[in-house]
């Protein structure tokens, strides 16, 4: 098939992380994809922002900027209708953003489907997070757009949750989570490797991959490294960058971590792996609770024992006991009481990192899996005449 593929994003985060693995494994399928977005940093680093665009969110007043980036679905409507009168698509598939319309418009000028792939309800996590200017604008255009299309493909059903709650029927929801593009973990070093790689070659390694933010609840694994349950041997890789970092450093400093704690800061993403491979625990100390974390796929993937709350959407894909030791947020200490659990226990933390490891096969968890059930998904949708697709005439 032909897929006019658009998105909103420039940087390079877990977000472009999603959309370049399901790009290519769409092409790798067979299908033409035809991608409209904005044009992406230079850079080949993960965790990278878009300077500019940050400058323009911190110095407009936020209805402005709202206003500024609902006009951008004008501008981004004029490249997808030159692209489709161009390329001639079977359907569109849109990486859903706030305030983005230009799908939507062109779907219902061309009388093509929209899939529209959501991985948060932004509406709600802006007001709640960052502020909203215009509430009511933001919501208004949130239930637009994802009424509007024939399929939304939330990656959690949590989310899907939030979906059908904006009048969208369960029938025309597909859960689609975040996936591992296999190949790209295959070559990583043995975690003996990568541990005398980077130094710590008797060490227990704990580890927190992506882009660590104060929430993310880092804080609380130093406090227990400080603490007398901790192994003397524990050490702790944060594989990335954040807002949380220098505050996290600080804290180190004062609990006299010292070479404890390491920080890669921003990697490119070939890195990631050999980083990762070090891990013997796996960290995922908080999450949304509607998100598909990018970084417990990696941790699957490389069969980690991997430690994270007992929420609807971790339970998802984490099975208790199984393919991790999942903590009840609401029970104080119960955190570090999993950790100290999984350090003391050589045995455990083995039978949960084979769990992990047979998870993304036996549920399909790969970007190629994904992208053939997208296709699926639209090949129900997309009007044949003689057993071949029927392109409209842009």
């Amino acid at each position: 098939m032909k897929i006019l593929y658009h998105h909103r994003t420039a940087s390079k985060d877990g977000q472009a992380v999603h959309i370049e693995e399901l790009i290519a494994s769409l092409r790798q399928e067979g299908h033409e994809v035809c991608v409209v977005a904005p044009k992406a940093p230079a850079t080949a680093d993960m965790g990278a922002e878009v300077g500019w665009v940050q400058r323009l969110r911190a110095t407009l007043p936020k209805a402005l900027y709202e206003l500024l980036e609902l006009g951008y679905s004008l501008l981004a409507y004029r490249r997808l209708a030159k692209a489709a009168a161009e390329f001639k698509p079977d359907f569109i598939y849109e990486r859903y953003n706030l305030f983005l319309l230009s799908g939507w418009m062109l779907k219902r000028r061309l009388r093509i489907p929209l899939l529209l792939e959501v991985n948060a309800p932004l509406a709600e996590e802006r007001e709640r997070f960052g502020g909203l200017g215009l509430p009511w604008l933001a919501r208004w255009t949130e239930g637009i757009v994802w009424r509007g299309a024939d399929r939304v493909l939330p990656v959690t059903r949590v989310l899907g949750g939030h979906v059908a709650a904006r009048g969208v029927p369960w029938e025309r929801i597909e859960v689609v989570p975040n996936g591992i593009n296999e190949a790209h973990f295959s070559s990583a070093p043995s975690p003996e490797q990568a541990k005398a790689a980077l130094g710590w070659p008797d060490a227990l390694v704990l580890g927190f991959t992506g882009f660590v933010r104060d929430w993310h609840g880092v804080d609380r694994v130093l406090r227990w490294m400080a603490g007398t349950d901790a192994p003397v041997n524990a050490r702790l890789l944060v594989v990335g960058d954040g807002p949380a970092r220098a505050d996290l450093e600080r804290l180190a400093g004062e609990l006299a971590l010292g070479e404890r704690v390491r920080f890669t800061g921003v990697i490119s993403r070939e890195r990631v792996p050999e980083h990762v491979a070090a891990f013997d625990v796996a960290l995922q100390p908080a999450v949304v609770p509607y998100a598909s974390p990018l970084k417990l796929f990696e941790y699957l993937a490389l069969s980690k024992a991997i430690v994270a709350p007992n929420r609807p959407n971790i339970a998802e894909v984490l099975e208790d006991d199984v393919n991790a030791l999942l903590f009840d947020e609401q029970r104080e200490g119960h955190f570090e009481a999993a950790l100290t659990r999984l350090c003391r226990d050589g045995a455990l933390r083995e039978r949960l990192a084979q769990g992990a490891g047979a998870t993304i096969a036996r549920r399909s968890l790969t970007w190629l899996s994904n992208a053939r059930r997208v296709c699926r998904i639209a090949e129900d949708l997309v009007p044949r005449r003689g057993g071949t697709v029927s392109r409209p005439v842009a």
